[in-house]
């Protein structure tokens, strides 16, 4: 790549009380009956990259999309690309292959009726794509996907595939896989793009990361924030580990400034603009999920009923 590089912005919409590290602690069968803080944090979102005159990919919960229809349809008419985070936050890993077909299908399903665009790109909830689970990526192309951004290349103790490449690569299936990004040093990978990290590590940290993949890979910075990340007021889930509370709690107040400073020092875009030329020939063929009958555009379309989970 040559002269100034774009990066991708991405935001995992889901709320504070569908996090994995909470799960052990809060029932699914709970979530109707919890506050909800979703739409007031993506307005946020939403308000802070128009300023900075930015786009981003939302990949976006179907649960979401059911309960909040007003959320995805103001994120597509503002200009950002509407992707998929599954339907229910249900690991990758934890899911048989058919499973898995079946939320995929079902999450493209409620977001392509919500939103009105196609939705072709998805992102493993807690990066649940690796060794565990080889044929994930044949499953996301066969529900019509054209790329994934769910291998993260770092040792972590909840996911990651250390050895997994650090860039855009086309895997075995055909799909494209844009792993967040990463600085590589002294044979192992440093997570730069976003998350708890961003919020941990000194801001600094951060920027130099991304500017050294920019400057020495020549690559662009796959970045990734979720709309909790913004709110220090949530309710919190004291019954949760030390280590899940401090990850999940730390530094939220410092969250919002942070991304305006990354938003004015870097240059963005949603992903599918950023990655335009690989995607632009990874077309999947039509999967259950009717790939193709929507335009990415905008354009509305009738579809028929998604069904209920």
């Amino acid at each position: 790549m040559t002269g100034p590089i774009t990066n991708a912005l991405s935001i995992d919409v889901e709320d504070w009380f569908q996090v994995s590290a909470f799960a052990p602690h809060i029932d699914r069968a709970q979530w109707d009956g919890l506050p909800c803080r979703v739409e007031r944090n993506v307005d946020l979102l939403l308000d802070l990259l128009d300023r900075h005159r930015a786009r981003a990919t939302f990949f976006t919960l179907g649960w979401i999309a059911e309960r909040h229809p007003a959320v995805v349809r103001r994120i597509v008419a503002q200009g950002h690309e509407l992707a998929s985070h599954g339907y229910g936050h249900q690991r990758a890993s934890d899911q048989t292959p058919e499973a898995f077909a079946a939320d995929l299908t079902l999450a493209r399903e409620v977001l392509e009726q919500t939103g009105g665009v196609a939705v072709t790109g998805y992102r493993a909830p807690s990066f649940s794509v690796g060794t565990a689970n080889p044929w994930a990526h044949q499953v996301m192309r066969d529900t019509g996907h054209r790329y994934s951004s769910s291998v993260f290349p770092v040792s972590h103790d909840h996911y990651g595939v250390p050895d997994a490449p650090r860039f855009a690569h086309r895997t075995a299936s055909g799909l494209w896989e844009l792993p967040p990004a990463t600085v590589r040093l002294r044979g192992r990978n440093f997570p730069v793009g976003g998350g708890g990290w961003f919020r941990l590590m000194p801001y600094a940290l951060s920027a130099w990361g991304i500017r050294r993949v920019n400057a020495v890979d020549r690559q662009p910075a796959v970045a990734y924030f979720h709309p909790w990340e913004f709110d220090p007021e949530q309710p919190r889930v004291p019954q949760a580990s030390a280590k899940s509370r401090f990850r999940h709690y730390l530094n939220l107040s410092r969250t919002q400034p942070r991304l305006a400073r990354l938003l004015t020092e870097f240059r963005w875009d949603r992903i599918d603009a950023t990655f335009a030329e690989q995607l632009d020939g990874a077309a999947p063929p039509d999967g259950p999920a009717r790939a193709g009958t929507l335009s990415n555009a905008g354009t509305p379309a009738t579809l028929p009923s998604a069904q209920t989970a």
